[in-house]
């Protein structure tokens, strides 16, 4: 389990090894042949690296374009539910946070497809609020079912859960999980959630574990940047990552950057993170690793997203709605965080391709899918 490995980490020395990397560091990541380490990933989102940007990026464009082409995937989150059971600090879905609540059901989730289809969405993010019973297992299981004949690529980001309710969900045909950690800094995630089943933090970390065992297609990671130092949080996505690759290599990866937005009662950042820091993480992990995806939300700027395709950004979501039913607008419910680009799909697909980029809108079939994982 990474947890073993975790074990092995010291959050006061990572950070101060990544602030006493020097130029020379940086220069030795960039120009190395072979296979980039952790050390140097440390480099590449250290200080030091700060006037190595431009350099970094042409790199990430070369290792992004040699990988995936000029492509971009894009995807759609559903909110299904704004119940939760958890209290965190940051989060507009907090059980605290005296709002009316909602949870789709069938007929409702299906005037929320009528019109993702119509966008033109073929890969759809399933999102909740952690409430297992109300939107626990038997729920999801229902909703998969729903949406299998109409997205040939379902991913979910919900509560943890274990192996077994893994297994039983891809076996309905979900295809990807994202479970972000929030921040690997054990005292100060203990501070954001004080109560509920997410207050566990080994069992969070646990989690992708958990889904390589289950045979996951794809595994999502991630912190919430703004909660702790974002280079040493994102030292250990990097450091889990590569755990990850080495001990579920049949499964695929990906890293999203959400960066702490507004919402109603919200926190503010402990950690400001900008715009240039945010193009070095990406360009980071990008030269870091050249096989694994990068997802940016609308949580970011249009201007800045407009940037930033063409620096390592794989997938991209686009005229999003972070609260349940949120397509359709029959219900005012509350949002999970604000967006920033509130363009639409349309708008984006065209932005795409005047920068030279294809929007792809499904690369799986399902009729592809194995039914049971490879043995060697």
């Amino acid at each position: 389990m990474f947890t073993d490995l975790f074990e092995q980490y010291h959050w006061d020395n990572i950070k101060d090894s990544i602030y006493q990397k020097t130029a020379a560091d940086v220069r030795h990541a960039l120009y190395k042949s072979g296979k980039r380490t952790l050390e140097d990933f440390k480099a590449l989102v250290s200080p030091a690296a700060v006037p190595f940007l431009e350099e970094m990026a042409q790199i990430s464009h070369q290792l992004t374009v040699q990988r995936f082409g000029k492509t971009i995937q894009m995807y759609a989150p559903l909110y299904l539910s704004n119940e939760c059971q958890n209290i965190c600090t940051y989060c507009g879905f907090s059980m605290d946070n005296k709002v009316k609540r909602i949870t789709l059901n069938p007929k409702q989730i299906e005037q929320e497809v009528a019109v993702l289809k119509e966008m033109g969405y073929e890969h759809v993010l399933l999102v909740t609020g952690e409430a297992n019973r109300t939107v626990g297992v038997e729920y999801f299981k229902k909703v998969i079912r729903l949406l299998r004949p109409h997205f040939s690529h379902i991913s979910m980001e919900v509560q943890p859960m274990d192996q077994e309710e893994y297994e039983s969900l891809i076996a309905e045909g979900l295809d990807t999980v994202l479970v972000y950690q929030e921040t690997y800094h054990q005292e100060d995630y203990k501070k954001h959630h004080p109560k509920g089943r997410k207050s566990n933090f080994q069992y969070r970390l646990e989690t992708p574990d958990r889904l390589g065992k289950a045979h996951i297609h794809k595994i999502g990671l991630g912190v919430l940047i703004g909660l702790e130092d974002w280079r040493t949080d994102c030292f250990l996505v990097a450091a889990h990552l590569q755990y990850l690759e080495k001990t579920y290599w049949q499964t695929k990866y990906s890293i999203s950057f959400p960066r702490l937005r507004p919402f109603s009662g919200g926190l503010p950042p402990k950690v400001e993170m900008n715009d240039r820091e945010l193009v070095q993480l990406i360009c980071a992990y990008r030269i870091f690793n050249q096989e694994v995806e990068l997802s940016l939300s609308t949580r970011e700027s249009e201007v800045f997203r407009n940037h930033v395709i063409k620096l390592g950004i794989t997938h991209m979501s686009a005229g999003s709605k972070t609260n349940p039913g949120g397509y359709t607008a029959e219900e005012e419910s509350l949002e999970q965080f604000e967006i920033s680009d509130e363009r639409s799909p349309a708008e984006i697909a065209e932005m795409l391709k005047i920068q030279g980029y294809e929007p792809v809108w499904k690369d799986w079939e399902i009729g592809y899918s194995f039914v049971e994982p490879l043995t060697l």
